[in-house]
């Protein structure tokens, strides 16, 4: 492809780098390095409904119903914030995206810088165990039938 021998070794470097990214990146997002929801756990959900009500619910609803139309983009371009109950697909996603999205925001987790979205990176605001603690609430709300769906979720994800 490339002819001169240093954008030969520029291009090969960049692959390397990329792939050690992905694979950095796909370590990060593995559920076994960390991010276990724990909806059983009643100091946890106490914290979790707490920080979810000072950081979340603004947006997410006070019963985690979310904004009307959530799956049509409004007049900005943006899509309204996802119920967090059964009625969104929050539950769709294994613990460790839920983590990511959480902290990192859906254009780190898409790969898209451009993306544009109005939910907020919590990375610099909510620590780690906040936000575990918050997306436990959340799975603690659902019935059990939904907690053993994506219980199953998250192993699958496990297991890839």
């Amino acid at each position: 492809m490339f002819k001169n021998p240093i954008l030969r070794a520029l291009g090969a470097t960049a692959l390397i780098v990329g792939g050690i990214a992905i694979w950095i990146g796909v370590r990060v997002l593995d559920p076994t390095g960390g991010v276990n929801l724990r909806p059983n756990d009643p100091e946890l959900m106490a914290k979790g409904k707490q920080v979810y009500t000072a950081e979340c619910a603004s947006c997410h609803g006070a019963n985690l119903e979310g904004q009307a139309n959530w799956q049509q983009r409004g007049p900005d371009g943006l899509l309204p914030a996802p119920p967090h109950d059964v009625s969104g697909h929050t539950w769709h996603h294994p613990d460790a995206i839920l983590f990511a999205l959480t902290k990192y925001g859906p254009a780190a987790i898409a790969n898209d810088p451009t993306y544009r979205t109005s939910m907020p990176i919590y990375e610099d605001v909510l620590s780690d165990a906040d936000i575990i603690a918050v997306l436990s609430y959340i799975k603690s709300t659902w019935p059990a039938e939904i907690r053993a769906r994506h219980d199953t979720l998250n192993q699958q994800y496990a297991d890839r």
